[in-house]
This record gives structure tokens, C-alpha cells and sequence, in this order.
């Protein structure tokens, strides 16, 4: 049986059985989990997602959320840690969710608030426009300081000076929230990332970052040092630190969790895993025997690390999908698991050349290399990266981006004694210069935080500026930012991988 056909489900009708053929799974119109609402979340609760079910996993049984900081509102705006990280889009919030979710709300719901789910908070509230970066691609506003303070909050000198070309959302120029208010601000737009799988994205944390030679940050409690991949900028050393700042920010809580919220915040993130369940082209990824890559149980029970191509992979290896025997599987089911297998093998084993990337190719390695998408997406399991993971493969920065006109437009130009940007030199444009705005170095310039790789089939869109819409868009910008010249059969193998995950 179903581990949560019995249970029950918070704020959703139970769905239709899944069809053998036909068109993709749309999730409930009542899928929302609300905040405050005080269900039950199941120990193993399933969703319906675009390609199947997405799957979570409670180590610690179900979830009772009435009076859990995660699931209650700790600040002004009507918003939990849950209304941006819904277990039915794999704890993260999906476009598609939020456009459903504007239509039965009238754009009421706290998910909107002006503070980070509009455009700018001076824009009229009302009106889809000036939603329209979180309602088009699950952006929200993310405000930083500028010019940057350091851990302990003192001023930073930052290497470079930033100017505004471009403000279509008109929040950089905002007299109350821009560049040159009276607390200079800058504002950029990001993806929310997934509270669970977290005990792969905290592992690391060794003495030094081999990307920059620097020393890792500290926990400022422990003292222990921490793996820096927890956020796309890497602001936060701790999910301690993460859930205050996210209390006092984006719920616009009026102090600070108490010791004992935190500690059920921290507890629940660390003890929920999250992966796709079921895939209504493959059946399922949970079944006695099938992959070990798949599924939330397999992600609760491997221990995380540095992975490599083949004694200790990524994603363990998917040799049962490609040899189907006897009538296990049907031949439409046994074609799309062969399909996966091989992308499995193409995200492992096909090599090609990888050039001007910051904080690979300018590290010593040389440019270019010739690597396998796992040789920087080498944390097992997830994809990410163990070591401090940002990077700059041009999502962000021109020209290798793709022009956003819905994107702020930003002129960075470092100081004549900074160490340039190992590419673009000096003069840099981009849409977010990411880890920059935390360390103030014109070599970060553009640079972000890997994310995992799991449940995407419930979370599109992909990147943390929404640039694809799609799984196969992020196939496609891959082969096209490297010239990699995947055949159709290729990128369609290396798509359907992705999407089981």
C-alpha cells in the first residue's frame, strides 16, 4: 500500500489514479499548503506534478504542524517557512503553483507580499505586473546591502562600484528602495531552494574553499567550519542563521525566532528528504530492486560525500533499466527506462571541453578542460557540489547569458588594483552579481551556489534567475554555453535522467 493513500493530506482532495497514457499530471487545484493551518503532514506523503508524483520522506514520522514555527506565521506578513517551500513542489514553489495560487486567492495570499513576492513593494500591490518576475518565474526579491557589511556587521570596502543600466521593475532606482535611498539597496531575483536533502548540502566544510584558497566560514556557534552551499550566494553559514534570517526579512517577524523555534525548524529540515516517487513513463521509482539514485528513501539512507565517475558515483549506476527481463516492464515503460539509464551514463562518463568558467577553469586546472557534467556536479546523490560551490558559467553575466528584459541590467566596474574578473576583465555586465554582493570581489562577479538536482519535475522552472522554463532548457543551455554538440537523442536522454530524480 501507498504510504500516504491512508493518511491524510493536507488542504487537497485525494487524486485520480494515474493514467497508463495520455497528457501530464497537473497538480490539484488545492494543493496550497496554507500557513497556520495545523495539519498533519504524513510521514510519506506524495504529489501529483507535472510528469508523475514528487515524494517526500519524515525520518522522524508525521509532522504535526499546529504550532510548528515551519508551518506558522512568525512575522507581519501572514507568511510560515512552508508558503515558499510547499512539499508538493518539492519544497520549493513552482510557477505553475503560484499562477494557480494567484487566480483562487486574488493575489491575497501571503506568498504575494509586497516585501519580496512583488516586483518592488512602492509598485501598486493589486495588480499581476507588478507580480509578474515571482508570478512568471518564481522570483523572489532578494535585498542586500550595499556596499556589503562582513560577518560581524561591519562596513566593507568593496572592490568594484556598481551602476543601475537597466531597473524594469524600478526597485534599483526606488527612492525608498534603491541604490541611493537613504539604507542603499540592491535587489536581485532568485529561485527558493529546498529545506530537505540537507544533510548533502551542509557536508563539507573543510579548512579552505580550493576555488578562491580562502578559509571556509565558521559556525559562529561551534567553531566548526561549514560548507558555504546553502544559499545561492552563500550569505548564511547555518540553517540556524538561514531561518532568522528569513523570520525577520521575508516573514517580516518583528524579532527573532526564539531558541526553541529554531531548533523545530532546524529539526525539521534536517530530517526531511525529497526526490520524484513516481514517473508515468517509467511506473515507479520507488519499487524493491530499482535504481538507487531514485527516490526519498535512497536519499534518507546513503551517506553524502564526494562522489567520482565510476568507483564511487554521483548516481549509482542504473544497470536493472537497462536490460529489462522477461514481462516486468511494458515496452513503452522499458524504452523510457532504457532512455534514463543512458543519460544516467551521459551525465557521468561523455566528456567534453569546458571553457571560461570562474572558479574552475581560472583555478589552475586549465582552460579549457575536458570533463563530465559530474566533475563539478560531484556531490553524491544531489549534483551539487561538495566543496563551496559557486561558480560563474555565464547564466547571470553577458554575454553568455540570456538577455532578460524582465531582469535588472547592472554595470559592475572593479577598481584598477582588484583582481579582475578572470573573463570579462573589468567591465562587467550582469543581472546578479551573486557571490560579489556577499564577498565585494570583482572576481565573483556573477558567481552562484550550485542547487541539487533533486525533484525537479515538480519545481520548473530551473536556474536561480528562472532563465529555463524547462528541464530541456537547461540541457540545451549547457550544449550551447559549451559547445558540447549533444545529438537530439543525447539531450533527450539526459532530460528524462533529470526528470526522474
Amino acid at each position: 500500500m501507498s504510504p500516504a493513500r491512508s493518511l491524510p493530506r493536507p488542504g487537497r482532495r485525494r487524486s485520480p489514479p494515474l493514467p497508463d497514457k495520455g497528457a501530464a499530471i497537473l497538480k490539484s487545484l488545492d494543493a496550497w499548503w496554507e500557513a497556520g493551518s495545523g495539519l498533519r503532514l504524513p510521514a510519506e506523503p506524495t504529489y501529483d506534478d507535472p510528469t508523475g508524483k514528487i515524494a517526500l520522506l519524515n525520518t522522524s514520522g508525521p509532522i504535526e504542524t499546529k504550532g510548528h514555527p515551519f508551518f506558522e506565521p512568525l512575522g507581519a506578513n501572514g507568511r510560515a517557512c512552508v508558503t515558499c517551500h510547499q512539499p508538493a513542489d518539492a519544497m520549493s514553489v513552482s510557477a505553475a503553483t503560484l499562477q494557480t495560487r494567484w487566480e483562487k486567492t486574488g493575489g491575497k495570499d501571503p506568498v504575494f507580499a509586497g516585501v519580496d513576492g512583488s516586483n518592488c513593494p512602492s509598485l501598486p500591490q493589486d495588480r499581476k505586473a507588478s507580480h509578474s518576475l515571482l508570478l512568471e518565474r518564481g522570483l523572489f526579491r532578494i535585498f542586500l546591502p550595499w556596499p556589503p557589511k562582513a560577518a560581524d556587521g561591519s562596513a566593507m570596502a568593496p572592490e568594484f562600484t556598481i551602476e543601475v543600466v537597466k531597473d524594469p521593475t524600478g526597485c534599483n532606482t526606488d527612492a525608498v528602495y534603491g541604490l541611493k535611498s537613504a539604507n542603499p539597496t540592491i535587489s536581485v531575483f532568485r529561485r527558493p531552494r529546498l529545506p530537505a536533502n540537507l544533510k548533502y548540502v551542509v557536508n563539507g566544510g573543510g579548512l579552505f574553499n580550493i576555488k578562491t584558497g580562502m578559509p571556509t566560514a565558521v559556525d559562529p556557534e561551534t567553531g566548526k567550519r561549514v560548507s558555504m552551499n546553502l544559499m545561492s550566494d552563500a550569505r548564511n553559514p547555518t540553517l540556524r542563521s538561514q531561518a532568522v534570517d528569513a523570520a525577520l526579512n521575508h516573514e517580516q517577524a518583528k524579532s527573532r525566532p526564539t531558541e526553541e523555534q529554531l531548533r523545530q525548524i532546524v529539526d525539521f529540515e534536517s530530517q526531511v528528504f525529497v526526490a520524484q516517487g513516481f514517473d508515468r513513463r517509467a511506473g515507479s521509482l520507488t519499487e524493491a530492486g530499482g535504481p538507487k539514485a531514485l527516490g526519498p528513501r535512497n536519499m534518507a539512507s546513503t551517506s553524502p560525500g564526494l562522489g567520482d565517475n565510476f568507483y564511487t558515483p554521483v548516481f549509482p549506476y542504473f544497470e536493472q533499466w537497462k536490460a529489462p527481463k522477461g514481462k516486468t516492464a511494458a515496452a513503452g515503460q522499458a524504452t523510457f527506462r532504457a532512455s534514463v539509464a543512458r543519460g544516467r551514463d551521459i551525465y557521468m562518463e561523455r566528456a567534453f571541453w569546458i571553457r571560461d568558467a570562474t572558479h574552475l577553469t581560472s583555478i589552475g586546472l586549465g582552460n579549457p578542460i575536458k570533463r563530465t557534467c559530474a566533475t563539478c556536479h560531484n556531490a553524491i546523490m544531489t549534483g551539487m557540489d561538495v566543496a563551496p560551490g559557486w561558480m560563474d558559467i555565464g547564466v547571470a553575466n553577458l554575454p553568455t547569458a540570456d538577455p532578460r528584459p524582465d531582469l535588472p541590467l547592472f554595470k559592475v566596474t572593479c577598481n584598477k588594483d582588484a583582481v579582475p574578473h578572470p573573463y570579462l576583465g573589468r567591465v562587467i555586465y550582469t543581472h546578479d552579481p551573486g557571490r560579489a554582493l556577499i564577498s565585494g570581489q570583482c572576481i565573483d562577479v556573477g558567481s552562484i551556489t550550485m542547487q541539487q538536482m533533486r525533484g525537479l519535475a515538480a519545481r520548473a522552472p530551473y536556474f536561480s534567475n528562472g532563465s529555463a522554463k524547462t528541464i530541456r532548457e537547461i540541457v540545451d543551455y549547457y550544449d550551447k554555453r559549451f559547445a558540447i554538440k549533444y545529438t537530439e537523442q543525447e539531450k533527450r536522454d539526459l532530460t528524462n535522467f533529470l526528470s526522474v530524480l
